[in-house]
């Protein structure tokens, strides 16, 4: 049982409802789960979240129930001011950038937590998890990484590996990304450009050949591996494998060094309150830890059967009960 109701109340906090592609959504895979266990669904933006002194958190939140129509997805029954502790669990799906508005509602979410909210994933393992440079943590599963805004230590980095990989750190999606050869044509450029002259910090990495087989999200529900990665593979010519910039998905067994990577670091993580974790994984190097709002869910039900929200609503269930 998820709670000692009948109806159990979950509150997403995510994205505007409108603006779901429910072919792919992986919290759109979990209300569908939900409802099917006959939990009610509330949904809310960060922006709805409130506190005032001599209260308790709370969200101007929609309940809605889902109609099964791809475009005309819910309807809204009702709309009310819910107190968060009032949930039987909160899930915060708000897709990135991690950017300042992200970092105040991981505090609101705290400020819930002291109330007695018991809120997914963790508003403070969210704070101290960057989805970029989490894999610090693990540099034994990692490629060659600089973190740094400095011109010289990124030209140095490059002239010892040759072809790398030039990032944001809150891009998402691809957004951002470069690859610079050997030659090293428009380094100073592209380095200079997501550096801004220097007053923004990027990651560098040396190229992994294994991008062609694909960047592999593997997900980890309460520190447990998914049985099946979700390879996205570039297409085009292109350097990134992402879905937003037109990869192709491929569910796949995990591989030998993926099983090692995620159960390395499943309990870690899962200890610090991460009940849901995408890796993503080129080859055999971890290159991201995503925690905001891990995705892919729907991918690999629809190619394996495996039933990814289930897994992740009884993890939850395990969680709350």
């Amino acid at each position: 049982m998820l709670a000692t109701t009948a109806m159990p109340q979950l509150l997403f906090v995510a994205d505007p409802l409108d603006t779901f592609k429910t072919h792919k959504d992986s919290t759109f895979a979990m209300m569908q789960e939900a409802a099917s266990r006959g939990h009610t669904l509330w949904a809310c933006e960060p922006r709805d979240i409130v506190w005032q002194r001599g209260g308790v958190v709370t969200a101007h939140a929609r309940r809605i129930t889902l109609t099964g129509d791809a475009h005309d997805w819910f309807d809204e029954v009702e709309a009310a001011d819910i107190t968060l502790c009032q949930m039987d669990a909160v899930l915060m799906r708000k897709d990135p950038p991690f950017d300042a508005e992200y970092l105040y509602t991981t505090h609101l979410l705290t400020q819930a937590e002291r109330e007695g909210a018991r809120v997914f994933n963790s508003p403070e393992a969210l704070r101290a998890h960057p989805e970029k440079l989490a894999i610090l943590e693990f540099p034994q599963h990692i490629a060659p990484t600089l973190v740094t805004r400095d011109m010289a230590a990124i030209r140095a980095f490059h002239a010892e590996h040759r072809d790398v990989i030039l990032k944001p750190l809150d891009g998402m999606g691809g957004m951002g990304i470069f690859r610079v050869k050997d030659d090293g044509l428009n380094l100073g450029s592209i380095a200079e450009t997501l550096t801004k002259d220097g007053s923004q910090t990027i990651m560098v990495q040396g190229f992994l050949p294994a991008i062609s087989e694909g960047d592999k999200r593997v997900l980890l529900i309460d520190g447990v591996p998914v049985p099946f990665a979700l390879a996205r593979i570039p297409q085009g010519g292109e350097v990134r494998g992402n879905l937003a910039a037109g990869g192709k998905g491929v569910a796949q067994p995990l591989s030998e060094s993926d099983r090692a990577i995620a159960e390395h670091l499943g309990p870690i993580l899962a200890a610090r309150g991460l009940l849901l974790v995408g890796l993503d994984i080129i080859g055999d190097r971890l290159t991201e830890i995503n925690v905001t709002s891990p995705t892919c869910f729907q991918e690999i039900m629809n190619q394996t059967g495996c039933n990814v929200a289930g897994l992740f609503m009884d993890a939850l269930a395990m969680e709350v009960q």
